[in-house]
């Protein structure tokens, strides 16, 4: 473990980058003057930092707002920040997908228990999907640029026994069909597809970045909106009409907004509250109120 003491801490912001703490009035917000996870080391030399909110947040709106038409919801896996056990021969070697889309295998460990990871060499069927949202420390294994890792066919070797790149991995070795990096500080979304042996990447409008899966009969895009209380650029799915796919918590508040226009036409047509309050199943108290906005 990594142990500190006080005549290290300025040692340890130049580590990485400078820092420093201007005294302002009004001051500085915590945003402008304290480093984050990726300007500190882990207590874990090999382990960079745990996953920003952002990191947390995204997925669950991958997965949340996924419908697929062809495929059960039982019949589906998406795995967030979950180990993908990839080399039979190497049972420790893993990857570590941001989110991740299988098709037709059980979502579920012998149709009860959730999963704890998934292993290519038991489920036989490889992720179709995998996205990967960039961070400082990891953009340039993300997008194939890390010169420090063997390749996919050099760790191949009897001799290698270094884990290869996620990028091999996922091209060479997974043959992953669709693979999706986004960069939250840029709002880039960039789309990798399989065409024979490679990677090529798919041309996407800059003003209305979407791209359109064939296999999937739906299309993943930029949408600007509120998820979770943040207002911000988020990647989202959307149908062949264009439309947006909602949340479960947003389909239950379309709904409910749909039935409070429906009450309040019904009031406004002359009806009496007690008719509405039968027909809506809305309280009578809360009738008055819908009738008074």
């Amino acid at each position: 473990m990594l142990t500190l003491n006080l005549e290290d801490k300025d040692s340890i912001f130049t580590m990485h980058k400078p820092f420093t703490f201007p005294h302002t009035n009004p001051p500085l917000s915590p945003k402008l003057t304290l480093p984050t996870m990726y300007d500190l080391p882990s207590e874990d030399p090999e382990e960079p930092g745990l996953p920003d909110e952002f990191h947390d947040l995204q997925p669950q709106l991958l997965s949340a707002t996924l419908r697929l038409v062809d495929y059960s919801r039982d019949r589906v896996f998406t795995g967030s920040d979950l180990n993908l056990y990839y080399d039979v021969h190497h049972p420790l070697w893993h990857k570590r997908p941001d989110w991740f889309l299988a098709l037709g295998v059980s979502r579920l460990y012998e149709g009860i228990d959730l999963r704890s990871s998934y292993v290519i060499w038991q489920e036989g069927t490889s992720p179709f999907v995998v996205v990967e949202l960039l961070s400082p420390g990891t953009e340039k294994e993300d997008l194939g640029q890390n010169a420090e890792l063997p390749s996919a066919s050099e760790s191949e070797s009897p001799a290698a026994e270094t884990p290869p790149r996620k990028w091999d991995v996922y091209e060479k070795i997974l043959r992953v069909p669709y693979y999706v990096v986004f960069s939250r500080y840029t709002n880039q979304m960039r789309v990798f597809q399989l065409v024979g042996s490679d990677y090529q990447e798919q041309p996407i409008d800059p003003d209305r970045p979407r791209f359109w899966f064939n296999g999937l009969k739906l299309g993943l895009g930029l949408w600007h909106g509120e998820f979770d209380g943040i207002t911000r650029s988020w990647l989202r799915w959307y149908d062949a009409q264009a439309n947006w796919l909602l949340t479960d918590a947003e389909r239950v508040e379309q709904a409910e907004a749909q039935l409070r226009q429906t009450a309040l036409n019904l009031l406004q047509s002359g009806m009496s509250i007690e008719q509405v309050a039968q027909l809506t199943g809305f309280s009578e108290e809360r009738l008055q109120n819908i009738g008074t906005v």
